[in-house]
């Protein structure tokens, strides 16, 4: 069987998580193409039998090449075993790492053509030394706003990746099934 893992990253931590999904995945006998939403120009649906898609947050939204491609090609991934996983710092929040209880995968998932048969939620990381100027101190701000850390000199992972193996062994389990 053949797996589309679809990821759009901003500063690195979604492709990460997805190349750690694929990788995990090619161990168990899948066969995995790895693309960044941002390229893709064309799938041929064909090739493949079921499709992950990942996509971070940045300032409370996703890229918008997520919602164009989603909507372009709602009849291609409702049609086949389907995930969908978001990331954001809000999830290192125990009680918003949940498709249910965070705000922006949710409100995706209501406002997607798009109905992914499996979702999760990440927490992400806060890169701050690789950050410009402006977004240091705009996700600062935030982050002095949600109890978050605020030393600028800080690099920290807050993905769980426990979380992602399960994600990773529910998505291969329901391609199984299917």
């Amino acid at each position: 069987m053949n797996c589309l893992l679809l990821y759009s990253s901003r500063d690195g931590q979604t492709k990460k998580i997805i190349t750690c999904i694929a990788e995990n995945l090619r161990r168990a006998g899948e066969l995995c193409d790895l693309k960044d939403l941002a390229t893709v120009k064309r799938v041929n649906w064909e090739s493949y039998d079921k499709v992950m898609i990942g996509a971070s947050i940045r300032y409370g939204r996703f890229d918008p090449v997520l919602k164009k491609f989603a909507i372009c090609h709602k009849q291609q991934l409702n049609k086949m075993p389907t995930a969908f996983f978001g990331v954001n710092l809000t999830a290192r929040k125990p009680e918003k790492c949940t498709p249910e209880t965070n705000v922006y995968v949710r409100k995706f998932l209501l406002n997607t053509p798009w109905k992914p048969d499996l979702c999760g939620v990440f927490a992400g990381a806060l890169l701050y030394p690789r950050y410009r100027w402006l977004d240091r101190v705009m996700v600062k701000l935030i982050m002095q706003m949600t109890g978050g850390e605020t030393d600028t000199t800080q690099e920290i992972e807050y993905t769980d990746w426990q979380q992602v193996d399960r994600f990773t062994d529910s998505f291969f389990r329901m391609m199984s099934k299917k």
